[in-house]
């Protein structure tokens, strides 16, 4: 199953909002990436098992289940994350793209890939549609942390 959608975060016509600047959605990005545990339910644990130059491995922990990942990085505009197939489970991969239209004018794109091919099932479609609908909430629910994070003052820290 492929899937992406699209979140606004600068919204210039909606003054409720606070804007963040890119720097701060990349931070926020970045800390999903490193201490996941706020971001994603159900995670009990992350642990770093490497760090490279432009990103690391991890340890997810989720109780029962254990999921190995690698977080790559291209700065100020990208984080990527692929999952290790495992028992039965395929690769996947889940894409957070920082697109900015106009100056100051940010949206986070989110991709998804499960590594599972389109059957075309019924069952399967239905199966679909909640995961994506999971998913979209997740991100959304991210997107809400990381404006936590800014109006606290902590994502004004040092880049990745």
């Amino acid at each position: 199953m492929k899937f992406n959608h699209l979140i606004e975060i600068n919204d210039p016509l909606n003054p409720l909002i606070d804007s963040l600047t890119r720097e701060q959605l990349w931070r926020g990005l970045v800390l999903r990436a490193e201490d996941p545990v706020p971001f994603v339910t159900g995670l009990e644990r992350c642990e770093i098992l490497e760090r490279f130059d432009n990103g690391l491995r991890r340890l997810l922990d989720f109780g029962k289940l254990r999921v190995s990942d690698r977080v790559t990085y291209e700065p100020m505009l990208r984080v990527r994350y692929a999952t290790e197939a495992q028992d039965a489970m395929p690769a996947a991969t889940l894409v957070m793209t920082i697109e900015e239209p106009q100056p100051g004018l940010l949206f986070v794109r989110f991709e998804y890939d499960s590594g599972e091919p389109d059957s075309g099932d019924r069952v399967q479609e239905f199966y679909d549609r909640f995961r994506r609908n999971a998913y979209q909430e997740a991100d959304i629910d991210t997107i809400k942390r990381i404006r936590q994070l800014a109006e606290q003052g902590r994502l004004n820290g040092s880049l990745h």
